[in-house]
């Protein structure tokens, strides 16, 4: 779509500040081919069965605890009841941990854990071999993309960067980069509450319960 009706993107990224300019009737069309596309990609290589309009949810990144990637499953009743009783979301997961990073593989043992737990009321991907192939399928075919560090340790967050060129909007805690591309409610929204951290679950699964999953919907 950039290629099109701004041709001088790659050279000029001032230029894209003329994406309000590219027919939303395309961008659309667009969005539907990058969701297809990781749906297929998800189901052909897990089996899982996930279905291309239920609203789906991604976190790929290095596996390092400062990330926090098992926050969403804080509470797992909770983020089950907003699938069940909301609206139905599903969630895709990638990423590695350093071979020396026991803290981080045992993050991705707690995912794997919830996603046991959430089955059958929520699925939940996780997909192996994490690469700059799954990154770039993730970051366009996802309908929000979740970000959720412990401040300030972020020091940018690329993926999210990738997702917003891609037309996704982010879920993520007031760190690195989004502290400048957030405006709530336009390029997506906002996690936490000042400097109280202890509130970063809640926040988070307010936000899905009361904006994001409604506005799916």
């Amino acid at each position: 779509m950039y290629d099109r009706y701004i041709p001088d993107w790659k050279t000029n990224n001032l230029e894209l500040r003329r994406a309000v300019e590219i027919p939303e009737a395309g961008l659309r069309e667009a969005r539907v081919q990058c969701r297809k596309r990781l749906i297929d990609y998800v189901n052909q290589t897990t089996g899982i069965g996930m279905e291309a309009d239920v609203l789906t949810i991604g976190f790929a990144r290095r596996a390092a605890v400062y990330k926090r990637a098992a926050l969403l499953f804080s509470d797992i009743e909770r983020l089950r009841r907003i699938s069940t009783h909301i609206g139905r979301i599903q969630l895709v997961y990638s990423g590695k941990a350093h071979p020396r990073n026991q803290q981080g593989k045992d993050t991705i043992q707690q995912i794997f854990q919830a996603i046991r737990k959430l089955d059958p009321d929520l699925k939940v991907a996780y997909l192996a071999n994490y690469d700059m192939e799954i990154g770039a399928i993730l970051t366009a075919g996802v309908d929000v993309w979740l970000n959720t560090p412990e401040p300030s340790m972020e020091a940018s967050g690329t993926s999210g960067m990738k997702a917003a060129l891609n037309g996704v909007p982010s879920l993520s805690v007031l760190d690195g980069w989004w502290v400048e591309g957030h405006v709530e409610g336009i390029t997506g929204w906002s996690i936490g509450e000042g400097e109280d951290r202890s509130r970063d679950a809640a926040s988070l699964y307010e936000k899905l319960e009361e904006v994001v999953v409604p506005l799916f919907l």
